[in-house]
């Protein structure tokens, strides 16, 4: 046991951590009251530095995801993190803090018998989160998760913002889940396909005929990648971008100073042309709207976000849509409506996700192929969903949302039901983007709104665009003020009015 004196109390700001030096350690301080917590300094999920994150209602928010951690004992309270943060020991000595570098031990639940067995379809954000939830909760019975790909859980968002921009193989995508946490309880982790699910037998049935019975199971399958009916589209060279071997297949077809064509302009097409831009590649990318994700985010934040992709020399073709794809074997070109054709050995599909759920039986599908779920995530007697194949009731109203944390939050709380818990989403959405070195982040899901105001100006620096449906904020948009965001993702769980919105933005 090694003390360090560290820091002095006054030092402590209520509001924010301060990060410090103890040994070979680093680590914040966090003060409540008189009494002062050590946690390690960087977030579990993306190494984020949480001496910039924002203490607000018993809550360490993190800077960049919005991760969120209980201020008295480091547990995590809201995703993108799935671990609890690792405490050191603190005290206070004649206006001293003292900390010890040695970290102290996890506390682990209790784990007893249990007969039944819980099945977890999908390895993506909502099954992981699942998954480390009943791990974390002591479940004792017999856990099995499946999903197809061969190193499955791992961070989907890094692929179109990082992997495909030559900024990290695709090998070393950071896991959604520790070696240790892994360890824990009767895992059976299972590699393969799932061909049918019986909702009355309650029985999943994968593709080489083995059978599994369960008292309790999760679909979290995730989205299919859409593939157009256009003449030309199994070609080779025309990919989608889905998991880590799909991202390895665009770099290793991408050479610099070539030309891409990426047909679709949402989050996943604007951010794969950053980085495919950024690879060295002549990005080109055919969009049916003039003014990108003007639908999200409002017609001025999407012509700036267009207008920087333009400025790092994207090029933006249409309105107009692909008419087919050109070549015998492997594409070589695209030929738009509009008569325009472009000249391309690769072309990146950004049209969108199906829900994955042809295998369920028993159940019937909402018209975008999405599983109706009730505010618990009931999809069925002991069958719960989360995640893109979810269509939910948010503020009373049926909603299907496809964002990573959301998915997150949603596998937090079908765990917690399987276990007998009654939880309900009462959450705030949140998404980021990163495009051209830029985070844009979004808070709330804004169905209709009527106006935005802005504070400060997205064309030119950092800004916060608050969607309004009358004096009601509905979901905040910025770039920048991390503080405000942070404060309110945790403020927006109750309605907020603007000039509420405005004062706290300051």
């Amino acid at each position: 046991m090694t003390e360090h004196a560290v820091a002095r109390l006054e030092q402590l700001d209520p509001q924010r951590p301060l990060r410090v030096q103890a040994g070979s350690e680093e680590m914040i301080l966090v003060r409540q009251g008189d009494r002062v917590h050590a946690y390690q300094g960087n977030c579990p999920h993306a190494g984020a530095p949480l001496d910039e994150g924002l203490i607000c209602g018993g809550l360490l928010v993190c800077p960049w995801h919005k991760a969120a951690f209980a201020i008295d004992e480091g547990a995590v309270c809201e995703p993108p993190a799935l671990a609890d943060l690792r405490r050191y020991p603190a005290r206070v000595k004649d206006g001293e803090i003292w900390v010890d570098d040695h970290p102290l031990p996890h506390p682990e639940p209790p784990r007893h018998s249990d007969a039944r067995c819980f099945v977890v379809i999908g390895a993506g954000a909502a099954g992981s989160a699942a998954v480390a939830t009943l791990l974390a909760h002591g479940f004792g019975g017999r856990l099995v998760w499946i999903d197809q790909e061969r190193q499955p859980a791992y961070d989907r968002t890094a692929l179109s913002k990082f992997v495909i921009a030559g900024q990290m193989p695709a090998d070393e995508v950071p896991a959604l889940l520790e070696a240790d946490q892994l360890r824990k309880g009767q895992l059976e982790r299972c590699m393969g396909k799932v061909r049918a699910l019986d909702v009355k037998k309650r029985q999943v049935t994968l593709a080489d005929g083995k059978r599994i019975d369960y008292d309790a199971a999760l679909l979290a399958t995730g989205g299919k990648p859409q593939r157009p009916d256009l003449p030309g589209v199994e070609l080779a060279g025309v990919m989608t971008l889905r998991s880590r071997d799909d991202a390895a297949r665009l770099l290793d077809a991408t050479e610099p100073g070539q030309p891409v064509v990426i047909v679709g302009d949402g989050f996943i097409g604007l951010e794969a042309a950053s980085a495919l831009h950024a690879y060295g590649a002549q990005v080109h990318v055919v969009t049916r709207h003039e003014v990108p994700l003007g639908k999200q985010l409002g017609e001025r934040i999407g012509r700036s976000i267009r207008a920087l992709h333009e400025r790092k020399g994207v090029v933006f073709h249409g309105p107009t849509e692909v008419e087919r794809f050109i070549g015998d074997e492997q594409v070589e070109g695209v030929l738009l409506a509009n008569g325009e054709q472009l000249t391309t050995r690769l072309v990146l599909l950004g049209t969108g996700v199906t829900p994955a759920t042809a295998f369920v039986q028993g159940l019937p599908l909402a018209e975008d192929r999405s599983l109706k779920v009730d505010a618990e995530l009931h999809a069925g007697e002991r069958l719960w969903a989360a995640g893109d194949i979810a269509t939910f009731p948010l503020t009373g109203r049926p909603v299907r949302i496809e964002h990573w944390r959301l998915a997150q939050q949603q596998g937090v709380i079908a765990a917690a039901n399987m276990l007998g818990e009654q939880r309900r989403y009462a959450d705030v959405p949140f998404f980021w983007t990163y495009q051209h070195g830029r985070t844009y982040e979004v808070l709330g899901h804004a169905q209709d709104w009527d106006r935005i105001e802005f504070v400060g100006e997205p064309e030119s620096g950092d800004f916060i665009a608050l969607q309004c449906v009358g004096e009601q904020v509905e979901a905040v948009i910025a770039k920048g003020y991390s503080d405000a965001m942070a404060e309110l993702s945790q403020r927006m769980k109750r309605p907020l009015n603007l000039q509420e919105a405005l004062k706290l933005i300051g």
